[in-house]
């Protein structure tokens, strides 16, 4: 393997300054940590542009295929730096600075998706939309569109939570919804989730456009007017709600049922 770089302080400020979202659009780069979070992204498209490891933890990454032949500089970090920029409590020792990807566009996205796509309305919670993201690749959507006011998806907790999804998924930022959802409609069978009111989730014939809000607050009434249909689960339990992960899943499997 070969020689580590040891990281400057300079270059350690810059890094534990892409914790805040105007940083990481200033530096145009975010961090991703952990073994399957850089393993799926070295198996993507994305753009590395630094590898970070703490040497004593080689049991976690040593089978990673750090590569050696696509001039990525490896620095080496020690705990006490690592702390600066890390996020896990007992990290696995391994982290990449990614280029930010230009973002596609919506008129992209409603031509070429062959299937669903999630819409998401000011999430705010970045391991909600991390969880959000990983759950959308598994069922096999094909993009996520975010409003504005919703959080980061190169929030490093968002990445982490994603387990290196949202390196495979067309993610969208900061979209007026009450002006796009029109367009959109014209493409995709636009469902509204309510955790109260609405029919039993269910298979579609069509192309779906699944739009979920933030836990506290839901999808606005702006939002429900412009929907085909609104989805809500039922429970039998005592419980005040399921968690905004969880029912986007049951209601994404439904999507993908035929």
């Amino acid at each position: 393997m070969a020689d580590f770089l040891n990281i400057s302080q300079t270059q350690l400020k810059r890094w534990a300054r892409l914790a805040d979202a105007k940083a990481r659009k200033e530096e145009g780069t975010f961090l991703a940590e952990g073994v399957k979070v850089v393993e799926e992204l070295l198996a993507s498209d994305w753009n590395v542009d630094a590898l970070l490891i703490m040497p004593e933890k080689v049991k976690y990454w040593e089978k990673l295929a750090l590569p050696k032949a696509k001039d990525i500089p490896v620095y080496q970090l020690t705990r006490s730096q690592w702390q600066k920029i890390g996020q896990d409590r007992e990290p696995e020792g391994i982290m990449a600075v990614v280029r930010i990807k230009q973002p596609q566009n919506i008129s992209s996205l409603c031509a070429g998706a062959a299937g669903n796509i999630l819409i998401l309305h000011e999430i705010n919670n970045p391991l909600n939309l991390g969880a959000l993201v990983r759950s959308a690749r598994w069922f096999g959507f094909e993009g996520i569109i975010l409003s504005i006011n919703s959080t980061d998806s190169t929030n490093p907790k968002a990445v982490r939570a994603s387990m290196g999804s949202i390196f495979h998924m067309t993610i969208i930022p900061d979209i007026d919804l009450s002006t796009e959802l029109p367009e959109i409609k014209k493409s995709f069978f636009l469902i509204g989730s309510d955790v109260r009111n609405g029919l039993l989730p269910h298979p579609v014939q069509k192309k779906a456009a699944l739009i979920l809000g933030n836990e506290s607050h839901g999808l606005p009434e702006t939002i429900f007017k412009m929907t085909d249909e609104k989805w809500s689960i039922p429970g039998s339990g005592k419980a005040e709600s399921l968690s905004l992960p969880q029912a986007a899943a049951i209601m994404m499997y439904e999507c993908t049922r035929s």
